[in-house]
């Protein structure tokens, strides 16, 4: 396991990260296009937490919507 990979745990399914991606894109817009004010910055965190696929609340509170891998009892 790498350090990168204690840091930033993979704990979003790849659903979600598309959804966090698209709503970071559409909420940065809203600077550029929309009513042009700078609430839309806002739209950087759930972009980046899409992009890398963790999110750091979710790894404080222990929460993973990642489908784990049963692994099959050793004998």
């Amino acid at each position: 396991m790498s350090a990168l990979t204690k840091i930033l745990p993979r704990n979003e399914h790849p659903i979600e990260r598309v959804l966090r991606v698209v709503l970071g894109i559409g909420l940065l817009l809203l600077v550029v296009l929309g009513p042009k004010t700078l609430w839309g910055l806002v739209g950087i965190v759930p972009l980046l937490t899409g992009l890398v696929g963790s999110c750091p609340i979710y790894t404080l509170l222990g929460i993973s919507t990642c489908r784990t891998r049963d692994h099959a009892p050793s004998t």
